[in-house]
């Protein structure tokens, strides 16, 4: 049984909605060959150049790269599966403050990894770059921000549909199993983002934004990796 985690207070991430809505993005979609060009060897060799001896972080990184290249070619689901329960287990829910000292960071995988923890938007983020590596395409993902009603308090999830009107599958930390949207009767959605664009709540996929603005945080996220190591393009 999956322990549950905090997330960071309802009051406090709505204040980051309000900032996150004003800076909404449109990014280039069709990025699949750039995320499967990743490197390993050379990503371990600038983590250790930025974060000093790895030791167990060296092994949890490994352990990703195992991951990622035991999926290829495998069906979307077992996909799915197989991401989720990797940094469920991988990490541990800790606040930014903690991790950080900052009250709001968005850390890249590597990050997350190195530390063995995150808060539930690295969680979902580290979900997201995974799923796009193994060829899952941006537009049946979508970062998700929620009311977590039980807790009362926001929280991030990443979803994915398997078409554009689908009910999507949920990739949760708070519980371990994948499950239809229909059935967390628990999440209140408050908008979705992904590479092509930003969506709000309703029928049949949610409407998407046609703002155009960058996301400060999720370029902030992609120039990190790309300076680890990885080939993301615009994500």
């Amino acid at each position: 049984m999956p322990r549950r985690r905090r997330s960071p207070g309802w009051s406090t991430l709505r204040l980051r909605f309000g900032g996150w809505l004003l800076l909404a993005f449109w990014l280039m979609p069709g990025l699949g060959a750039v995320f499967a060009s990743w490197d390993y060897a050379q990503v371990l060799q600038n983590a250790q150049a930025r974060y000093g001896a790895q030791g167990p972080a060296q092994r949890r990184i490994e352990a990703w790269s195992q991951l990622l290249q035991g999926q290829q070619d495998q069906p979307e689901r077992e996909q799915l599966n197989a991401v989720n329960r990797f940094f469920n287990q991988q990490l541990t829910f800790q606040d930014d403050t903690r991790i950080w000292r900052q009250i709001d960071y968005w850390a890249t995988p590597v990050e997350s990894l190195v530390k063995g923890a995150g808060d539930c938007e690295d969680y979902a983020l580290a979900k997201y770059f995974s799923l796009r590596h193994l060829g899952i395409p941006s537009d049946k993902l979508r970062i998700t921000y929620v009311k977590a009603l039980t807790q009362n308090q926001a929280h991030m999830v990443l979803t994915f549909y398997s078409s554009p009107t689908a009910d999507p599958l949920v990739l949760d930390n708070l519980v371990g199993e994948i499950s239809p949207a229909s059935r967390r009767k628990d999440l209140l959605p408050v908008y979705a983002f992904n590479a092509e664009g930003l969506y709000l709540p309703g029928a049949n996929g949610g409407k998407r934004s046609s703002d155009s603005k960058k996301l400060s945080r999720w370029q902030d996220v992609l120039k990190k990796m790309q300076v680890e190591g990885f080939a993301v393009g615009d994500g």
